[in-house]
């Protein structure tokens, strides 16, 4: 299954439409490293990272996956595909402590859905104790449509895509097309993970309370993918001083 969400996501280009809004917060924090907590299997960041380097000022830009259950074995692909563009830490990293060593601007991509209130704000707040630039990012909206996707639209996709997907696994097939685990427990964590996610009021409302002094610049949003779904942004930076 995170075979299948790393595919998708890199193949469709789901967060394409961020490169505006994360060009927008390198700039003003000066950033040419993208610092990507709770990465999991990888994907989220591979596409954009190439977009943004396309860009002016950008051009040497680096990211370093990291996760509390890190995934050497997965990273590792990513970090040869990409020229050693995209680094990965071996060590446990937590999303609400980040270790100091690890700079960057820190991004999330489909993981803050994950994280309960309390959780999620303590994410927010260490960035800004931290005094670093963050941009969490959630792959869909939360709607009714994306529920819809998810049940129809989506499963027909992976069973078209499965095939090519690499590594090549035997065992995938056949909890595809045999016995269908895969797609099954896909369409369910897509819904949960729609139901989980938190609407940019929200993510405003967590941001305001782990920055109660008011230190960063605070925006949430949504764009819109080709295919019609959402994209739900937040990402906040230090206030010039």
């Amino acid at each position: 299954m995170m075979d299948y969400l790393r595919f998708m996501t890199s193949h469709l280009g789901i967060y394409q439409p961020l490169v505006p809004v994360l060009q927008e917060a390198l700039l003003k924090t000066q950033q040419l490293h993208l610092l990507e907590l709770g990465a999991g299997a990888g994907g989220g960041t591979d596409g954009v990272a190439r977009a943004l380097r396309q860009l002016p000022g950008l051009t040497s830009l680096r990211v370093t996956l990291t996760d509390l259950y890190p995934q050497p074995s997965a990273w590792q692909g990513i970090q040869e595909s990409s020229g050693g563009q995209i680094g990965y830490e071996t060590a446990a990293v937590d999303a609400t402590a980040v270790p100091a060593h690890l700079t960057g601007f820190r991004t999330i991509f489909s993981a803050f859905h994950h994280f309960r209130p309390a959780a999620a704000e303590a994410i927010l707040a260490d960035a800004v104790r931290q005094g670093a630039g963050i941009g969490v990012f959630e792959g869909a909206g939360k709607h009714w449509h994306e529920i819809l996707l998810a049940w129809t639209v989506l499963p027909i996709m992976q069973m078209l895509a499965t095939s090519f997907m690499a590594p090549f696994r035997l065992s995938r097939l056949f909890f595809t097309f045999i016995i269908p685990l895969i797609p099954l427990c896909t369409i369910w964590d897509g819904t949960v993970s729609i139901l989980r996610m938190y609407p940019t009021a929200q993510l405003l409302d967590l941001a305001r309370k782990a920055d109660l002094g008011g230190k960063f610049e605070w925006r949430a949003g949504k764009v819109k993918h080709w295919s019609g779904s959402q994209v739900t942004y937040l990402v906040g930076w230090p206030k010039e001083v």
